[in-house]
């Protein structure tokens, strides 16, 4: 397993932000010019970041002071090689240690990053062979990796030998997954659930699209520009290969917005919710938002974020919709009236997301969840102060944890008598996903939902009832 898995410092974080620029990225790796700065040297810094500094991968590449000097292919391929080398950690590692006698001291960090680049696109990326090495041994000048280049050489060369059918004889799901996240996704969704959510993962997801009216077939659109598209079950329009969605069909009028078909799923279980007063809680930035302004709601948008409200508003404002948008913290805000329904996407440790976000499963650690879960009991409990007699509150997560779904829940109501569960039925969310609605009548997506469709985010949500 990877020798530098790290704790994310804000375990409070929610789901990390996609740029829409980055979506798609090419696979053919980036040809230096001499000119302008190194695509994969900026990797190799954004990979510190990651593995070493605790920073989030989006954090890490939105905060390098080099990418926006990229052009978009560049960029792409940033993401792409940094992904690659996050969803793989755990197989590369793995051959790497293959060709050690032992592990790598912690000195020897940065010149693992490049070993782990390098194996990536070998490996991984289909790069050929003499520019995966070549352009991994050009980036190790440092003083920490210019010493290293022998040992660099040789592993590189190893990989290039024997990777290939290493790989195949590797349980990849098992090896890219930390043992505490494999152990819980056991036991809470038996071993061949955990199987199958851990490929899932390995896999590079498609670009969701939520279409703000029904008008036109947009699949065809998007057909007629080139593109791989489907409608899914829940109607996102699904797209393969986006590239930068900025240039798609329909996004400069506003007609659609990106969210994966999966984070569509909670704010339909409001029902009918024209002209009703709506309070999303936590929005940044923005999906469900999106979605109930898109219904005729009259929206209260809350978030404790003032940058992440930026962008909801910027979102709000090309897609032509509105709500009411304010900075508060949703623990101590208190609305001027209680809302007809409250929608609260709490944050959480984000473990539906590793096909977006690899990162996350190596910044997570089981500890996190605890305290992560005192939070969303707070929210919780605001939440349904917020709510009016008779009024629905949804309650959901981007978690695959237990503790941040189900458990949550039969903590609040063991403690307010006032509120109870209404059961999901299956005609609600549309044929297709039966599967995905618990005993108890919640939400529960999971990465290997519509797997032969590219999958989708793993997702919880209980609707409740105030009496």
């Amino acid at each position: 397993m990877p020798s530098k898995r790290k704790t994310s410092k804000d375990t409070r974080s929610r789901r990390p932000n996609d740029d829409p620029s980055s979506q798609g990225a090419s696979r053919a790796p980036a040809q230096r010019s001499g000119k302008g700065p190194n695509p994969r040297r900026i990797a190799a810094t954004v990979l510190n970041a990651v593995l070493l500094q605790e920073t989030p991968l989006d954090d890490a590449l939105n905060n390098h002071k080099d990418l926006p000097n990229l052009d978009a292919r560049d960029r792409a391929f940033v993401r792409l090689l940094t992904t690659t080398v996050l969803r793989h950690l755990g197989q590369i590692d793995d051959l790497i240690a293959h060709c050690l006698d032992r592990p790598l001291k912690a000195k020897f960090a940065e010149a693992e990053d490049l070993i782990r680049m390098g194996a990536a696109q070998l490996l991984f990326l289909e790069t050929p062979p003499h520019a995966a090495l070549s352009t991994t041994l050009a980036l190790a000048t440092t003083p920490r990796t210019s010493g290293q280049k022998g040992l660099i050489n040789a592993i590189l060369r190893r990989l290039d030998r024997e990777g290939r059918e290493l790989v195949i004889a590797q349980n990849a799901a098992r090896l890219n997954t930390p043992d505490w996240l494999w152990q819980s996704w056991c036991e809470a969704y038996g071993d061949a659930g955990a199987q199958a959510i851990a490929e899932a993962n390995m896999k590079e997801p498609p670009l969701d699209l939520t279409i703000k009216t029904e008008s036109g077939d947009w699949v065809t659109r998007m057909a007629n520009a080139g593109l791989d598209a489907q409608k899914l079950p829940g109607g996102s329009v699904r797209v393969g290969h986006a590239g930068d969605v900025r240039r798609l069909p329909g996004y400069d009028r506003g007609h659609w917005w990106v969210q994966d078909a999966a984070a569509t799923l909670p704010a339909r279980l409001l029902g009918n919710i024209e002209n009703l007063k709506v309070i999303d809680l936590c929005a940044a930035p923005g999906g469900k938002t999106a979605q109930l302004a898109a219904a005729g709601a009259k929206v209260t948008a809350v978030d404790r974020s003032t940058s992440r409200l930026r962008r909801l508003s910027e979102n709000l404002d090309r897609l032509n919709l509105s709500a009411e948008v304010v900075s508060a913290n949703a623990t101590r805000w208190e609305p001027k009236q209680p809302a007809d329904a409250v929608l609260l996407d709490a944050p959480c440790s984000a473990t539906g997301t590793l096909r977006r976000h690899p990162d996350i499963a190596w910044l997570r650690k089981a500890e996190d969840i605890t305290s992560v879960a005192e939070l969303q009991d707070n929210l919780l409990n605001a939440a349904a102060e917020m709510v009016k007699p008779g009024g629905l509150l949804v309650y959901a997560t981007c978690s695959l944890q237990p503790e941040e779904g189900p458990e949550r829940i039969t903590a609040l109501l063991e403690k307010r008598k006032d509120l109870e569960r209404v059961p999901l039925q299956a005609e609600e969310l549309g044929a297709g996903l039966e599967a995905s609605i618990t005993a108890e009548g919640d939400l529960r997506t999971l990465p290997s939902h519509l797997a032969e469709q590219g999958g989708m985010d793993g997702f919880y949500a209980c609707r409740l009832r105030r009496l």
